[in-house]
């Protein structure tokens, strides 16, 4: 009787558990984030402590970017090998372990050596979370889905410098900071092994659930599963397809505005306008709750319009034109001294840099079949990740030797040319080798 009752309880049915799913896929999002944001949260301290200036903070910050465009691409391609649920395993294993060993680090390089260890372990993260919406989400949702994964990263951001601020007052050094955030991720796998497994499979699915995401495979003319065997196409497949180039534009083009506000923005209200960290903290999580708003926005508007009758295309290219303009309320905040009228304005652009990101999070599933999401996807954190790297080690020539009024209005300008490239190359299939790769939007 109690293996009858055992078997009862593995198959259990959950309801709605795609939605589920996406929930473990926005913890893991956030979880990523924390770790990551401890540095960019302590870094005015940490600067003091070894009497770093801002670019040898930068060169830092650059170690992670370099190592999160190697694995963007390299981990992108495991996930279309491995899958989406042992390759987040081993990711997340990785950078939590590496989260937690910071708190050794004692200088300049060893700085950098675990900066570029954590980057690489984190980069997996949002190819194999598209890959997961991609595997359980009808086209319809996945815009939604996408924003609710993606905007763990600005929740996380919300209260990561808070936190952070408040743990090194407690104990009044960094080190604890990093060893208590890089247990997270352990607790996270024990949940996460336990309830992914692909929809064809998963032993808790409804039988009503199952049924409509495998009808929406097949409507996409998409009926293989991880298990299926079906070819992966060749990196020179991919790379020959402006569609392939739209996405990586759309990432490329506004990651590195993100990342400037995410990493730099304590830096930026003390050397720029004056803010101790701790007085800030009143109102430094108002750009990333915005984000998390324009995260669900975004996608969840995208989502609307095509339940709405707009095709794919035209949802998502909408979303990512208001995005593109909303970015450029960075450039008022050059002319304002009121801390909240600061972050106001950079939450404007946070808020329109999340609708955009979520469009580009979700392209590559809404353009690519299965087999090439998370290539694909990790071909544009890759290029992100480059231009990434190129635009901190700007920034910190830039506002050590000048300030930060340039940055602001590059910040503004350059997302309004990956919006252009996105309307002129994401288009549906036209060749029969395009019709084997991608799908019609």
């Amino acid at each position: 009787m109690s293996a009858n009752l055992e078997l009862s309880e593995k198959r259990r049915v959950i309801p709605h558990l795609r939605w589920w799913i996406c929930t473990v896929l926005f913890l893991s999002t956030m979880i990523n984030y924390i770790d990551r944001q401890m540095l960019s949260a302590l870094a005015p301290y940490i600067q003091k402590q070894y009497q770093w200036n801002n670019e040898d903070i930068a060169l830092i910050f650059i170690a992670f970017r370099a190592a999160y465009a190697i694995g963007q691409t390299v981990f992108g391609r495991m996930i279309d090998y491995l899958g989406t649920r042992l390759s987040l395993t081993i990711t997340v294993t990785w950078y939590s372990t590496i989260a937690m060993l910071t708190s050794l680090a004692c200088g300049f390089k060893s700085f950098i050596s675990f900066r570029f260890l954590l980057g690489l372990g984190e980069s997996p993260n949002w190819p194999a979370a598209t890959r997961a919406v991609s595997e359980w989400f009808p086209k319809k949702e996945r815009g939604l889905a996408v924003g609710i994964f993606d905007s763990g990263s600005a929740v996380a951001s919300a209260f990561a410098t808070p936190l952070a601020i408040w743990l090194y007052i407690k104990f009044g050094h960094w080190q604890p900071v990093f060893l208590i955030t890089g247990t997270l991720g352990f607790f996270w796998l024990v949940l996460w092994r336990w309830l992914y497994h692909l929809p064809e499979t998963h032993p808790n699915i409804s039988e009503a659930e199952k049924q409509m995401i495998i009808a929406d495979k097949k409507e996409s003319a998409e009926e293989e599963t991880a298990a299926a065997g079906q070819s992966t196409p060749k990196w020179i497949d991919l790379i020959k397809l402006p569609q392939t180039w739209g996405i990586i534009a759309a990432r490329a083009l506004t990651d590195p505005v993100w990342f400037f506000i995410a990493e730099w923005l304590v830096i930026y209200l003390a050397q720029e306008k004056g803010f101790d960290p701790k007085q800030a903290i009143v109102a430094i999580w108002i750009p990333f709750l915005a984000t998390d708003l324009g995260n669900l926005t975004g996608g969840g508007f995208s989502s609307w319009l095509i339940k709405h009758g707009w095709s794919v295309s035209k949802a998502r290219k909408s979303v990512v034109v208001f995005g593109a303009i909303g970015m450029t309320m960075l450039i008022p905040t050059i002319y304002v001294s009121n801390l909240f009228a600061i972050m106001g304005l950079i939450a404007a652009a946070t808020f329109s840099y999340a609708c955009f990101c979520t469009m580009a999070l979700v392209l590559p599933s809404d353009v690519f079949k299965t087999s090439s999401v998370a290539s694909v996807s990790g071909m544009g954190g890759t290029a992100a990740s480059i231009l990434t790297i190129a635009a901190t080690l700007a920034i910190g020539k830039v506002s050590q030797q000048y300030s930060f009024k340039p940055i602001m209005i590059a910040g503004s300008i350059i997302p309004i040319i990956g919006a252009i490239l996105v309307l002129w190359l994401i288009r549906n299939p036209k060749t029969e080798r395009e019709k084997e790769i991608l799908r019609r939007i």
